[in-house]
C-alpha cells in the first residue's frame, strides 16, 4: 500500500493566522512548522499501523514547511515540483492524503482560506468550483488514485466531504468569520480571516492518528467507497482573481481537449 501524503501549513491546529506564522518572515514560523511535522507525524503512525508500506511526503507549503530530519524516518519526503501539476503523483500511489489544508477562497467560516494565494476569487475545473485540495484531487482520478484521508480546519473538511465523497477527515480547528469576503482586495482579504477556535495540539494530534488509521481500515475493506472525481475530457480551467493593488479584478481560462494535467499546467488566457 502506497499513499501520497500532500501538506501545507494554513490548515495546522495552532497555526493562528497568515502573517504571523507561515512566511519565512513570520515571527511563529519556526513553530508553525514543528506543529505542522506533528501532524504529518500523526498521520504517519496511523497510516503505518493499518498496513501502510509506503509514504511519500510532499511539502505543499509555498515557503516550505517540513523539517524532513524530523519526519517518521519510515516516510520519504518530497519538496518541489515538475509541472508543476501533477506534484509527483502518479498510477503508481493507491491513495492520496493531506495534512494542514486549508479552505478554498471564499469559505464562510473558514481559517486562512485562499487558493494558491489571496487574490484569487475562485477557480474551476470543467465549472466546479476547487481550492488547492480539489486541484489535487482531479490530478489525482487521472492517474485512478482515490483520495484517503484529510485534516485541516472545520469549514475545509466540510469542503472535502462535499466534493469526495467517503474520504475521512479530522478537524483540527474552527473559523469564526461568516461571508465570503470576495469584495475585498487581497490584501483586506489576507487579514480578513484569522479569528478561529483551535483544539489543543496534542488532541488534534491523536484525532488525525486514529482518523489516518480508520481510513486506511476501511480503504482496505472497500476501495471503492472513497469517490474518484471525474474526468471526463474535454477540459477547461477558469481562474478569477481579485484586485491586489497594482491589478484590477480579471478573469483568465484554459483548455485543452484530453489531458487535465495539461490543461492545469497550460498558460492562462486573461479573458476581461
Amino acid at each position: 500500500m502506497k499513499i501520497y501524503l500532500m501538506t501545507d501549513l494554513e490548515g495546522v491546529c495552532g497555526v493562528l493566522d497568515h502573517d504571523d506564522w507561515v512566511n519565512r518572515e513570520s515571527r511563529y514560523y519556526e513553530d508553525a512548522k514543528t506543529l505542522l511535522v506533528q501532524e504529518v507525524n500523526a498521520a504517519l503512525e496511523g497510516f503505518f499501523e493499518e498496513g501502510a508500506d509506503e509514504v511519500l511526503v510532499l511539502d505543499g507549503h509555498g515557503a516550505g514547511g517540513i523539517r524532513q530530519a524530523q519526519l517518521d524516518p519510515r516516510s520519504t519526503f518530497q519538496r518541489g515540483f515538475v509541472g508543476p501539476w501533477p506534484c509527483g503523483l502518479d498510477a503508481s500511489f493507491d491513495a492520496v492524503a493531506w495534512v494542514g489544508q486549508h479552505a478554498k477562497a471564499g469559505t464562510p467560516f473558514a481559517h486562512i482560506p485562499h487558493t494558491q494565494w489571496f487574490d484569487r476569487l475562485d477557480f474551476r475545473i470543467n465549472g466546479v468550483s476547487v481550492g488547492e485540495f480539489g486541484q489535487l484531487a482531479f490530478c489525482a482520478a487521472c492517474f485512478g488514485v482515490r483520495p484517503l484521508f484529510a485534516s485541516g480546519d472545520m469549514a475545509f473538511t466540510g469542503e472535502a466531504c462535499a466534493l469526495v465523497p467517503g474520504i475521512e477527515t479530522v478537524a483540527v480547528k474552527r473559523g469564526l468569520m461568516p461571508g465570503s469576503g470576495d469584495e475585498l482586495d487581497a490584501d483586506a482579504y489576507r487579514r480578513r480571516n484569522g479569528a478561529a477556535v483551535h483544539l489543543h495540539p496534542e488532541v488534534a494530534r491523536k484525532r488525525i492518528r486514529d482518523g489516518a488509521g480508520a481510513a486506511l481500515r476501511r480503504f482496505r475493506q472497500d476501495r471503492q467507497g472513497f469517490k474518484l472525481l471525474d474526468v471526463e475530457p474535454p477540459f477547461t480551467v477558469e481562474q478569477r482573481c481579485r484586485s491586489d493593488g497594482s491589478n484590477a479584478a480579471y478573469k483568465a481560462t484554459a483548455s485543452h481537449p484530453t489531458d487535465l494535467v495539461q490543461c492545469l499546467n497550460s498558460p492562462l488566457t486573461r479573458i476581461e
